[in-house]
């Protein structure tokens, strides 16, 4: 029971510092939505987590930092994609942990989780804005991505002996 309890304060405090880093720096994108620092704990929940709460933790506090924001139209695409973002990492994590190029397989597997997340986002604002228009946030996502892919490793970097 204590070992739950704490997956799940840990799955919290995750969750809340991934809100946090999403909210911190919010700028706007053509769209009406907003690149953000909070794909680095994104990255850092799969890696930290099971899949299930790498899941819940990138989903819950993405999703409501969006809500928070006055982006809730993108609360729920939010949740499902940040959500994916995690457990894609934290399942190639998983997998690799014992094979010597774990770095270099942890970074092509954060780079999957950043183009699902392009592509994620791409398809949902395509069904609210058209395939055209929605275009038009490719470059900044993609931006955002690497960005949260690099901070990620260095998150994880920094805090792999001291976690594990």
């Amino acid at each position: 029971m204590k070992t739950s309890t704490q997956k799940i304060v840990k799955t919290s405090l995750i969750a809340a510092l991934c809100c946090i880093a999403t909210m911190i720096i919010k700028i706007p994108s053509p769209l009406k939505g907003y690149l953000n620092l909070g794909d680095c704990v994104v990255i850092f929940a799969g890696w930290l987590f099971s899949p299930m709460y790498g899941f819940l933790a990138a989903g819950f506090g993405s999703a409501l930092a969006d809500i928070f924001l006055g982006y809730v139209v993108y609360s729920p695409a939010t949740f499902v994609i940040k959500g994916i973002m995690a457990a894609i990492v934290s399942y190639s994590y998983k997998c690799l942990k014992e094979k010597k190029m774990k770095v270099v397989y942890l970074v092509i597997f954060g780079a999957i989780a950043e183009i699902f997340m392009v592509l994620g986002y791409y398809i949902f604002e395509s069904i609210l804005y058209g395939f055209a228009a929605s275009a038009v946030n490719i470059p900044a996502n993609s931006m955002q991505g690497i960005a949260g892919l690099i901070i990620g490793m260095a998150l994880i970097k920094i805090f792999e002996k001291r976690l594990k």
